[in-house]
C-alpha cells in the first residue's frame, strides 16, 4: 500500500442537489471550496451551483464523451498532490455515470478516495414509493436498443426485491411499454421532478402508469420503482409446464413459438434440468 495521504492528493465525491438547493450539505460546500479544482460533468450546471454557493474553485469538464482524455489530466494532477471534488450535474457522482471508472483508475494509483454522502434519486424515489424498501435492487439507465433493453429485463424477472430504473421523459413510453410486456401487472411508480416544486409519484401497476403517458405531458427525468417478483410468481412462471409431458412440452414451443424442434428440444431440456440427448430421444420416439 501506498501512503496515499501525504504522497499523493485526493479525489473527493461530492454529490449535489437533484433539485432542492438546499440539500446541499454543509461539508459538501465546504469541500468544494476547500479542493484545487472541482471536476464537473456539466460546468455550467455546476458554475451556477458554485454562485449560489459563493464557491471560487476553478471547474473542469469531466464526462462521458472526455473521460479518458480528462481522466488521465485528474490522475496526473492527484499524482502532483492536488485535492480535486468530483461532481455530477445532480445526485451522487459514480452512479450512472463515468466517475466509477474514475474511482478505479485513482484505486489502481494508490491515491485516497474520499465519498461524502448526499443526495441520491433512486433511494428518494425508494423510501417514498410504498413498495418494499428493505432490500432493493438498483439497476439505473437500460440500454437505449429495444433488442438490448429487452435482454436485461429477461434477466431481471426473478430479482425479488424493488427493482429501480432511470429513465429520460423522451424514453418514458417505450420503457414502460417493455415493461409491461416482461413483467406483467406488477405495482410500480414513477417519480418525477424529485425534491422540486412539481414532485410527484405516480402509483399503480405497470399498465397503468404507461396509460397514463398517453395522457399526460411528461417531463423531467424519471425514476421508476417496479416490485419485485415474489417466490410464488417465480415458482409459477418456472413450472408453468408442470402438467405437460416432455414431448407437449416440445411441442408447445414448435406449435405455438414457431421454434424448430431442436431449438424447442434444447429450450425443453435447459427448462427441465434434463439432458439434451435424453428429450431429443424421448421427442423422437414419441414422435414415430
Amino acid at each position: 500500500m501506498g501512503e496515499q495521504t501525504e504522497q499523493k492528493g485526493i479525489l473527493y465525491l461530492v454529490p449535489t442537489p437533484i433539485g432542492h438547493l438546499d440539500d446541499m450539505t454543509f461539508r459538501a460546500v465546504q469541500t468544494l471550496k476547500d479542493v484545487d479544482v472541482i471536476a464537473a460533468e456539466d460546468t455550467r450546471v455546476t458554475m451556477k451551483l458554485c454562485r449560489h454557493f459563493d464557491i471560487p474553485t476553478p471547474l473542469m469538464s469531466y464526462h462521458e464523451h472526455n473521460k479518458e482524455r480528462q481522466g488521465k489530466r485528474i490522475i496526473e494532477e492527484l499524482l502532483a498532490k492536488k485535492k480535486i471534488a468530483l461532481v455530477s450535474d445532480a445526485g451522487t457522482p459514480a452512479i450512472s455515470d463515468p466517475g466509477s471508472e474514475l474511482v478505479t483508475a485513482c484505486l489502481e494509483n494508490e491515491i485516497k478516495v474520499v465519498p461524502l454522502p448526499g443526495a441520491n434519486a433512486a433511494i428518494t424515489a425508494l423510501i417514498a414509493s410504498g413498495l418494499f424498501s428493505d432490500h432493493f435492487y438498483f439497476y439505473g439507465f437500460l440500454p437505449r436498443s429495444k433488442k438490448e433493453k429487452r435482454q436485461q429485463l429477461d434477466e431481471l424477472l426473478e430479482v425479488s426485491v424493488p427493482i429501480i430504473f432511470y429513465e429520460a421523459p423522451h424514453r418514458l413510453k417505450d420503457t414502460l411499454q417493455l415493461l409491461n410486456d416482461k413483467f406483467g401487472k406488477r405495482n410500480a411508480v414513477l417519480a418525477r421532478e424529485l425534491t422540486k416544486r412539481f414532485e410527484e409519484f405516480i402509483r399503480g401497476t405497470i399498465d397503468e402508469l404507461y396509460e397514463w403517458t398517453t395522457t399526460h405531458d411528461i417531463r423531467g427525468e424519471f425514476c421508476i420503482v417496479v416490485e419485485g417478483n415474489d417466490e410464488e410468481q417465480v415458482r409459477e412462471e418456472n413450472i408453468w409446464w408442470s402438467q405437460l409431458s416432455v414431448m407437449e412440452h416440445v411441442k408447445h414451443y414448435i406449435n405455438n413459438k414457431n421454434v424448430r424442434a431442436n431449438d424447442a428440444i434444447k429450450q425443453v431440456a435447459k427448462e427441465r434440468g434434463l439432458s439434451r440427448r435424453d428429450v431429443y430421444h424421448t421427442y423422437h420416439i414419441d414422435h414415430k
